[in-house]
């Protein structure tokens, strides 16, 4: 697969870079970005700012996908583009931030054939691996209530400033939680079913009051579980991300619980380093360890496979795309 980057503008976009060059099935023959900033994020990576415009990049024939990594309320209409190029769309999270976007640009990956993937890494993660098994073979029981945390530190000044712009950043549930909305659906094989409440409010962004930076939400599973969250920009800077509450799992089922935290290794990037699975079944005093059995698969990887064919795949475009809407759904009834 021939791939190029739309797009450097989130350090995610870094770490894909890093995944397809390690991917002997792809060929990365350049990118394109609009800022100085942006080429900025890629220093050290080796890679080619070598494409002049976004049309540039669609019209030459050798490309067979591209990555999308700029604002997010850029990445729908560049996806959009893509698939009326005939390319495959791969796309840091999230792919786009309005549902009238999801809904053409599903149109015309079924239309033209053509795959969309997204970079949503927990669902790879070893601790979500080894919660899924316990699900699917009943250690939990039935599934009643989820809770999630995902609480990032801002870090005015250091994060891109184009998130605090009017249009750029598209919400702070569709950011951070559909990471969750996915996670859930994949430990569970429930999906959302309804909405029964979601708010955001800007709190810790005195800087620029219009950024809405907490996200909470109250949802309800097709099995009737309920799932909580709160995604809000609220941890503090100095901790970056290393506290437990960057990303904490809880799952209650009819025989047990069990709770996973996840820290990051490093700038963000979602990782096993550091995590935590512990688990507690009807008839013990508490919580007790579980070891992480480590699987081989990446996002992009999937991506790849889908293209080529294959099947039975962790992730594949009718993923991306009831993730997408799940999540947007969320997100709009926060607004």
């Amino acid at each position: 697969m021939n791939l190029v980057f739309v797009g450097f503008k989130h350090r995610h976009t870094g770490a894909i870079y890093e995944e397809a060059m390690a991917n002997p099935n792809i060929t990365v023959l350049g990118a394109w970005e609009d800022t100085e900033s942006g080429r900025a994020l890629a220093d050290g990576l080796g890679l080619e700012f070598n494409y002049a415009t976004l049309e540039d990049v669609l019209n030459d024939e050798r490309v067979d996908a591209i990555c999308l990594g700029g604002c997010y309320g850029e990445r729908g209409g560049e996806a959009i583009a893509a698939l009326k190029a005939g390319k495959h769309v791969y796309a840091d999270k999230p792919v786009c931030t309005s549902l009238a976007e999801l809904d053409e640009i599903e149109k015309l990956s079924k239309e033209k054939n053509l795959k969309v993937g997204c970079y949503l890494t927990m669902r790879f993660s070893a601790g979500m691996r080894n919660i899924r098994e316990m699900i699917a073979d009943g250690t939990l029981g039935e599934i009643g209530t989820i809770n999630i945390t995902g609480q990032h530190p801002l870090q005015y000044g250091t994060r891109p400033m184009w998130y605090f712009e009017d249009g750029k950043h598209g919400g702070t549930i569709n950011d951070i939680a559909i990471h969750a909305v996915d996670f859930v659906r994949f430990l569970t094989g429930y999906g959302l079913k309804k909405v029964h409440g979601a708010r955001t409010w800007n709190h810790f962004a005195t800087e620029v009051k219009s950024f809405r930076d907490c996200g909470q939400f109250m949802v309800e599973l097709e099995n009737g579980a309920g799932f909580t969250g709160d995604v809000s920009y609220a941890a503090p800077a100095s901790c970056g991300f290393n506290l437990e509450t960057y990303w904490r799992t809880t799952v209650w089922g009819t025989r047990g619980v069990v709770e996973y935290k996840l820290k990051a290794a490093s700038a963000g990037i979602d990782s096993d380093t550091g995590a935590q699975l512990c688990v507690a079944l009807d008839g013990s005093n508490g919580f007790t360890p579980v070891p992480l059995k480590k699987y081989d698969a990446t996002g992009l990887g999937e991506f790849l496979k889908e293209i080529n064919g294959e099947t039975d795949l962790l992730i594949d475009t009718a993923e991306v795309i009831r993730t997408s809407r799940e999540v947007l759904t969320i997100q709009a009834a926060a607004e």
